[in-house]
């Protein structure tokens, strides 16, 4: 069916035309008893008025509006788009129970240097960075590369994404090359699609704190104790805060606050908008664990050897347990069915631990066979996490500690997923994980 525009053009082109055949006709009539040999008559007076009458010219046709493009496919994945996962950094992906082992190697992708820190996924793509400071985008669908970008010389943290804007932001220890010590640092907003650094500010004292995006800012600490936030888009500096120590580990947010650790022996809560203080609190040793926000509490590990739940409202101790070692791990915090909310942690002691997360008892322990360094992982009705001692990965049984899951290569956080497969992180080389089911 036409449309109306176009069917107004129609009627305003076919009136002139039925009005100029009328007046042809009238013409032909009056004028239809002449011989091809007889002289033209002259124009009578009422044929120049009708002619005259007549329009000059047809109206311009309407223009049909062209059809509205087509929207870009939906990604069919889903986005793991900060370390830790969500902006509480709970470090659950829930409702996958059809990600549960068996799993088996499909692709692999070595990279070449270790990857102490997980990739982040959107869209079919991996983002991270290894710790020479080299910068990757790689399909997660058959390991490609698409692109490989050295940003830096020594980095140690995963990157984070700004989707709307499609950015990811790395945090580096040193742009020297072939640096071994931290200093001359930087943060770097580089295009998801490219690689081509769009903006960067230099942080002298460098930085190994993960990005954390929340809204138009992106969050991060550094070796120098101050945290910053940076507009997302084009780098503006909102505002800075200054800790009694290196801030090493990423931030978490909750209730428009953020939290966060350093190596001054406190934990902090500041006002996200506008970096003011909200609380501090002792917590007896350095904390480079990032903490999770759940069931109204912080919960982080320090290197004082305990496992601490703080109030997120007041900063006042909730529990803590000790591991009797360092605990660098940061936490996993799920609501398990049959089970009730638990944290989960690994400690240098070699164990790996359940506790209750409303009162810090241990719900199960199991022994981790070396020391634990990296962070907890929940996928489905499993929890991962990789031993520093044996390099090896781990999945228990979320309810009882049972082991269901290991892995012959891992060294520090294991694993994450796009709710299609799993991808295992080794020293160095990357592993799609895919299940049986």
């Amino acid at each position: 069916m036409s449309s109306p525009g176009l069917r107004r053009g129609l009627v305003a082109v076919a009136g002139p035309l039925v009005a100029i055949g009328v007046a042809v006709g009238v013409l032909v009539l009056v004028h239809s008893g002449r011989t091809n040999q007889d002289p033209p008559p002259a124009a009578t007076a009422a044929d120049l008025a009708t002619l005259a009458a007549l329009p000059t010219a047809l109206p311009p046709m309407l223009p049909v509006p062209p059809p509205p493009p087509k929207p870009r496919p939906r990604p069919t994945d889903d986005p793991w788009p900060m370390y830790g996962y969500n902006l509480a950094r709970t470090r659950l992906f829930a409702h996958s129970g059809k990600l549960d082992p068996p799993l088996h190697v499909g692709w692999r992708f070595w990279d070449g240097a270790l990857l102490e820190f997980p990739p982040v996924v959107y869209d079919n793509t991996l983002y991270f960075q290894d710790a020479n400071g080299w910068a990757s985008a790689l399909s997660s669908i058959n390991g490609h590369l698409i692109w490989h970008r050295q940003i830096g010389g020594l980095a140690a943290a995963s990157p984070a994404l700004d989707i709307r804007h499609k950015l990811v932001f790395f945090t580096l220890l040193s742009r020297n090359p072939g640096a071994k010590v931290p200093g001359n640092g930087a943060v770097v907003a580089v295009s998801m699609k490219t690689g081509k650094v769009a903006w960067s500010h230099s942080l002298p004292a460098g930085s190994e704190s993960s990005p954390l995006v929340h809204g138009l800012s992106v969050f991060i600490g550094d070796q120098s104790g101050t945290v910053y936030s940076f507009r997302t888009y084009d780098g503006h500096l909102n505002w800075t805060f200054h800790a009694g120590g290196a801030v090493k580990g990423g931030v978490a947010f909750a209730h428009n606050t953020i939290y966060f650790g350093d190596y001054g022996a406190h934990v902090h809560a500041v006002n996200a908008a506008n970096g003011r203080a909200i609380w501090s609190a002792a917590g007896g040793d350095s904390f480079y664990s990032t903490p999770a926000v759940a069931y109204g509490r912080v919960y982080i590990g320090s290197t004082s050897g305990a496992v601490y739940a703080f109030w997120a409202n007041s900063g006042a101790v909730s529990w803590s347990a000790s591991t009797g070692a360092y605990v660098y791990s940061s936490p996993a915090v799920a609501n398990v069915p049959g089970l009730g909310p638990t944290v989960f942690i690994g400690s240098y002691d070699g164990h790996f631990y359940a506790y209750t997360a409303n009162g810090g008892a241990v719900r199960w322990s199991h022994g981790g066979g070396g020391r634990i360094d990296g962070s907890a992982t929940v996928v489905g009705n499993v929890v991962y996490y990789s031993s520093l001692g044996s390099n090896t990965t781990t999945g228990l049984d979320l309810r009882s500690g049972r082991q269901v899951f290991s892995f012959h290569d891992g060294e520090f956080t294991p694993v994450i997923t796009d709710g299609k497969v799993v991808f295992l992180i080794g020293y160095a080389t990357i592993y799609q994980m895919i299940p049986k089911h």
